[in-house]
């Protein structure tokens, strides 16, 4: 049986204007896919008007909390004393958004409770790995 952990957040979205736009931002955590968080964004905020998930390690944004991480789409950093930036780039451009530190702690605190650190299964990541590089083979 698969556990699921959403909590929604607010965030704030930095405009190209350097304006703070606050969104909500619905994260998840969920047993089956144990390595992995997921920042649902909704509807309104995105270009076509369709809800948008990121995924990315959950690794990651543990990591990004006390010190600038990411290669790719994703990136986690500080971003001062009480806020941590999360930046998604995108073929269409990037994203940043402030999130208060406590907050994604908390979340990561919650998401321990349901898969803890250490103790992920390998077998279906692994799986779903190896099905995407071979895509059908």
């Amino acid at each position: 049986m698969s556990i699921t952990l959403e909590q929604t957040l607010g965030a704030q979205l930095l405009t190209a204007e350097d304006e703070e736009l606050a969104v909500t931002v619905t994260l998840r955590h969920t047993s089956a896919d144990p390595f992995a968080v997921h920042f649902v964004f909704p509807a309104w905020i995105s270009l076509d008007g369709e809800e948008v998930t990121w995924t990315f390690a959950r690794g990651l944004l543990e990591e990004g909390l006390g010190s600038p991480a990411g290669l790719g789409n994703v990136h986690v950093r500080p971003a001062g004393p009480t806020r941590t930036a999360v930046e998604f780039r995108g073929a269409e451009g990037v994203a940043l958004l402030l999130f208060d530190t406590t907050a994604l702690h908390r979340f990561l605190l919650r998401s321990y409770a349901v898969t803890e650190p250490g103790s992920e299964p390998l077998g279906p990541a692994l799986e779903r790995g190896l099905a995407w590089l071979l895509d059908g083979v």
